[in-house]
């Protein structure tokens, strides 16, 4: 009898021990053992976005990274917000020109990039946002892309099982309030920086890194040509202009459409200039394919659309004059402002 319970408990030890190799090992996340919080760039300003109303903690943050490649966030929990914004297009939607969503719904401009948020004074190409913790509830209500109720996603994350631990372990309690759910996806955004390009390991004067001739001589021409929207380190100024684009088929108005004043019919927002390697297509809408195009249009395409950017129609010309050489230099320089460490960060990376 003795000898029966010992097989029988030998028997079931063996049965526990495979059933936990099918399930397989726990996956451990590396790189938050090296946790570091937010570290702002030597050669950055200070961020615009209040940390110290929303710190970001190891477990606020994989709580964000969690909610941000969550499908619940979405009507039939088919997209995530890393659909739209996949971290090896810099988080863009590489090759569409304009965001697709839910049940392949087309939006109406093009992805723009996760990317350097915690220094954006405002968000989405036509505005009508002024703080990332509300952010998320455009993509996440918008016929095209979600089209969900933040009431349903709540819902649908405080029934699933490790959500409360995960909300416990950031915020104290299991309580999954709007407040925590949008804090929580900020803490991750706020992460999303890319400070690490050849450019800015010539700004940090690192050992063995300089421009190249031609590199150094298209900094000189952007800084004459480029700079007074597209400002260091940002490459943006975080305004909203009209840079003389043709107006599209549905008449997008921009930031019109947030304010209703006459006088931003057409302004978009300036968009960062950093990796551009990573995000084509580019503007609002996706309408040119490559950086040679968008040169192009500044050299000679800029059209007299209302509300034209007085940078852009100088001395009786519209646009910016650049000739073979000088486009050849620039895009030298713009290369320098791709950061590859950026789009392979596994911190950020989905698990």
């Amino acid at each position: 009898m003795v000898r029966t319970i010992k097989h029988w408990s030998l028997f079931l030890a063996v049965g526990l021990l495979l059933l936990s190799c099918k399930k397989g090992p726990a996956v451990k996340d590396e790189t938050l053992d090296k946790w570091l919080g937010f570290v702002k760039p030597i050669h950055f300003p200070e961020p615009v976005y209040n940390l110290k109303n929303n710190p970001v903690t190891k477990e606020g943050f994989e709580l964000g990274k969690a909610l941000f490649n969550e499908p619940r966030l979405s009507r039939n929990n088919t997209i995530t917000c890393a659909s739209c914004h996949i971290q090896s297009s810099a988080f863009t939607q590489h090759g569409h020109d304009v965001s697709h969503g839910i049940d392949d719904r087309l939006g109406t401009r093009n992805s723009p990039p996760i990317m350097n948020l915690a220094w954006n004074k405002a968000f989405m190409w036509g505005g009508g946002v002024f703080d990332l913790d509300l952010q998320p509830i455009t993509p996440i209500t918008a016929h095209e892309e979600m089209d969900e109720t933040l009431e349903n996603v709540l819902k649908k994350i405080r029934t699933t099982d490790k959500y409360p631990p995960m909300f416990r372990a950031a915020f104290g309690s299991e309580e999954a309030s709007t407040s925590r759910f949008m804090k929580a996806l900020s803490q991750f955004m706020v992460m999303c920086i890319s400070s690490n390009s050849k450019y800015d390991k010539v700004q940090r004067k690192e050992a063995g890194i300089s421009f190249t001739e031609d590199e150094q001589t298209g900094y000189i021409l952007f800084k004459e040509k480029c700079a007074s929207c597209h400002s260091e380190p940002l490459f943006t100024d975080g305004s909203f202009r009209n840079n003389g684009l043709g107006i599209n088929p549905i008449n997008d108005q921009g930031l019109y459409s947030a304010t209703l004043i006459e006088t931003d019919r057409y302004k978009f927002k300036v968009p960062s200039l950093r990796n551009l390697q990573y995000t084509a297509p580019y503007m609002h809408d996706g309408r040119f394919l490559s950086l040679t195009g968008v040169l192009e249009h500044y050299n000679s395409e800029v059209q007299p659309t209302p509300n034209l950017d007085p940078v852009l129609n100088q001395n009786g010309r519209r646009g910016i004059p650049l000739n073979s050489s000088d486009r050849l230099k620039l895009m030298s320089f713009l290369n320098t402002l791709n950061d590859p460490d950026f789009i392979n960060n596994p911190l950020l990376a989905q698990q």
